[in-house]
């Protein structure tokens, strides 16, 4: 490994300088919050579809070397974006495994010309199609169906032939997340309150993804780190991490910086 690579550290860097620095085969797990293109912020806002376009695949193509055989890597977009970025992967050597929708429950829209957005997609691609970890266990969720199931717990329900007891830990996570989003969360007497970051993903979001695909110890990608969240989660699960951002404002202070001078002139 190299002596100038600092682990446990945010990286206040150009996404595309800080991953030439990164050794290849080297991260086990990457969760990717990007850019979206949705104009809400200086970095998120590109001259083109094209230029955007440009950007998210060559930081895909940078990013793809640096993870090892076994790893796994998550992308947060919208679900064009997502579909764009997935067309782009097709002829990669990835594998894509599920195309995950993000039910946000974010409270009021008004759009009356199309169906109203209420949701955002995660891909989530292994770099080998078996020899990679998943914790399904870790990750389990609750039954929906509560007096059905306390039902089963007594005397189980006959499905093929067969008893089924449910398992008490819950059911196995389906690919439809409903987790509020922090914007609506965090709201005050109904009012959304400005944040630091404009778009911080939830807590319990961000600690399912690494549960899932990661071991102690492992090392987790934190690119386009936003407020750190991957990063905190990944150190109270006694991950190791290393994160990318632009914006040292942005980082929770909890978190310490590696403030690096760019090197590469890119819209982050």
């Amino acid at each position: 490994m190299s002596n100038s690579i600092h682990l446990n550290k945010i990286h206040i860097q150009d996404v595309f300088t800080f991953l030439e620095s990164l050794p290849n085969d080297y991260i086990d797990l990457a969760i990717v919050d990007p850019p979206y293109n949705l104009k809400i912020a200086d970095w998120d806002n590109f001259k083109s579809k094209k230029e955007f376009l440009d950007f998210s695949f060559e930081w895909i193509d940078l990013m793809l070397p640096k993870l090892k055989n076994s790893g796994s890597f998550y992308i947060f977009n919208t679900p064009y974006n997502c579909a764009l970025f997935l067309n782009h992967l097709k002829n990669k050597k990835v594998y894509f495994q599920n195309f995950i929708t993000w039910y946000k429950k974010d409270g009021l829209s008004y759009c009356k010309r199309r169906y109203n957005n209420n949701q955002e997609s995660i891909l989530f691609y292994t770099m080998d199609a078996k020899k990679y970890y998943f914790d399904y266990e870790s990750i389990r969720i609750p039954y929906n169906s509560v007096e059905r199931i306390a039902h089963a717990s007594k005397k189980g329900i006959l499905k093929n032939g067969k008893r089924w007891y449910p398992n008490q830990n819950g059911k196995l996570c389906p690919d439809v997340w409903e987790i509020t989003s922090e914007r609506h969360k965090n709201k005050i007497n109904g009012k959304v309150i400005k944040q630091n970051h404009p778009t911080p993903k939830p807590k319990e979001m961000i600690e399912r993804m690494i549960k899932a695909s990661s071991k102690s110890g492992d090392l987790v990608l934190d690119l386009f780190s936003g407020t750190g969240t991957t990063s905190i989660i990944a150190n109270q699960l006694g991950r190791k991490y290393i994160g990318c951002e632009i914006n040292k404002n942005y980082i929770d202070s909890s978190l310490s910086i590696l403030d690096i001078k760019t090197k590469r002139s890119k819209n982050e």
